[in-house]
């Protein structure tokens, strides 16, 4: 083999990128395929008291429970027709696995990262903010979604006042 020949698909994988992909509504969302641990049909789910209200649940996955985000509530999406059960794409974080309620799941895309930009100006802003960037494919519009920032459900801390800190 010459240098030529090892080099290439290194070039290769520089330009391109492989994502795993899911709808929403009329949505049609990314995450990097190394994120994702797999995929699964509905599952029942545990409530969780006094979780924030994008946390669906609890799923026992061969006994790891895993915290289910509805992914509608996360964007601000209305929710999804009673009759439609949602999907779970199980994806790993630095915290461990979560599990993204989507409506369908889609094919693992190849990607040119020539089309990449980043989001657009008019999209919701619920959206924007887990959004880190898009592909323009011959079809329709691929949103990246930022896993890390999708899954902190943290509340943000409440600022406390000078008027009220000394009630």
């Amino acid at each position: 083999m010459t240098d030529q020949t090892l080099q290439a698909p290194v070039a290769a994988k520089a330009t391109s990128g492989q994502y795993a992909t899911f709808f929403l509504a009329d949505l049609f969302f990314g995450v990097n395929v190394l994120s994702v641990q797999e995929v699964l049909c509905f599952q029942h789910m545990t409530k969780v008291p006094r979780a924030p209200e994008v946390i669906e649940g609890l799923i026992n996955l061969r006994g790891q429970m895993v915290t289910a985000i509805d992914m509608r509530r996360r964007l601000n999406i209305p929710p999804r027709p009673v009759d439609q059960l949602p999907l779970n794409m199980v994806i790993r974080t630095e915290d461990g696995a979560v599990s993204l309620l989507v409506d369908d799941i889609g094919d693992v895309l190849d990607v040119d990262l020539a089309t990449y930009e980043r989001p657009p100006e008019n999209l919701a802003p619920a959206t924007r903010d887990f959004i880190s960037g898009i592909y323009k494919l011959s079809e329709r519009l691929l949103l990246v979604l930022d896993t890390e920032r999708t899954v902190d459900v943290t509340p943000a801390p409440k600022t406390v006042s000078p008027r009220t800190a000394h009630r």
